[in-house]
């Protein structure tokens, strides 16, 4: 078979073709049917079989996050228990406001106890912080180093929070030591207090911008 054969071939008479070129023609069609069958069946399934193991995959990883949360959950409850108990510890050694002048009174008789002279006591006006409210206080004091240790020392025992920031130790005449410090000391806000804070900043926000 020749060139001149493959042009005589009559396209509207199949039948009448040689047999070698009915066999090349079938597996091309057949070559034709199954890359069109792969092309817009099996690949648009395998697609969507990706996917569906993808979702798989997150839904699995889904389960195994909330599994692992449930079976701690009682531990969780425990800690949060436990954070809610310390919590209150805390708020309960920061003073009202009818409790701030009694420990007011405290800082300076532990200071008084310890035998040094105060050259400064004076409160500074508080500031709202969050759900708290920060009482700076200025100090200077006067005495020797001992005398001094055991005034923080004391101060710290005391049963309310009380701080010292900005410490300045300075000598003074003979072997009296002139100590300048910021305590601090705080209280918590009412739940009308927090509000009337909040109020108060927003337009203070709104000039900012």
């Amino acid at each position: 078979m020749n060139l001149q054969d493959l042009q005589n071939l009559d396209p509207n008479n199949i039948s009448a073709w040689p047999l070698p070129i009915k066999l090349v023609g079938i597996a091309i069609v057949a070559v034709g049917i199954l890359f069109a069958g792969w092309y817009f069946i099996i690949q648009g399934e395998l697609d969507e079989l990706e996917l569906i193991e993808k979702q798989e995959q997150e839904l699995r990883s889904t389960f195994l996050n909330k599994k692992a949360l449930a079976i701690n959950l009682p531990a969780y409850k425990q800690q949060m228990e436990e954070m809610q108990l310390t919590f209150g510890s805390l708020l309960r050694q920061l003073p009202d406001s009818a409790e701030v002048p009694d420990l007011l009174i405290d800082i300076t008789q532990a200071g008084l106890g310890r035998g040094l002279e105060f050259v400064l006591f004076k409160p500074e006006p508080e500031r709202p912080v969050e759900f708290y409210a920060e009482l700076p206080i200025s100090i200077e004091v006067t005495g020797n180093y001992h005398e001094l240790g055991l005034f923080v020392s004391d101060v710290a025992a005391l049963p309310r929070i009380v701080t010292f920031d900005d410490i300045k130790i300075l000598s003074g005449k003979g072997d009296k030591l002139k100590m300048s410090a910021k305590a601090k000391t705080y209280r918590y806000l009412t739940a009308k207090e927090i509000q009337q804070a909040n109020e108060a900043s927003k337009p203070a926000k709104g000039r900012r911008r």
